[in-house]
């Protein structure tokens, strides 16, 4: 019977997305971040028992907005910066070897 090979997760990335470097692998990494961005606005609202209208009341726009950017839409980094403030998150940006990450 032969061995089944196991692949790690960074491995089935690498074959299937490009491996890091390549325009394919840094889209595909740049929407894991902003994914995580804002399902996190998300369930820091949530969790504060805000409504998106309450969300955006806070931070001056409209409900429509807060939608958009918890769908990925309109989502900058200003924006970002301005809904955690509203939230009373500590986030802080951080920029290295051409890489984004929030913290």
């Amino acid at each position: 019977m032969a061995q089944k090979r196991i692949y790690t997760h960074n491995e089935v990335i690498d074959t299937l997305v490009g491996v890091k470097g390549t325009a394919q692998r840094e889209a595909y990494d740049l929407s894991i971040e902003l994914f995580l961005v804002r399902q996190t606005i998300r369930e820091i609202r949530e969790k504060r028992n805000l409504t998106q209208e309450d969300l955006g009341n806070l931070i001056g726009v409209k409900k429509a907005q807060i939608s958009r950017i918890e769908n990925g839409k309109n989502l900058t980094i200003a924006t970002i910066l301005k809904v955690f403030k509203a939230l009373d998150v500590d986030a802080k940006l951080h920029i290295s070897d051409h890489s984004l990450a929030l913290s």
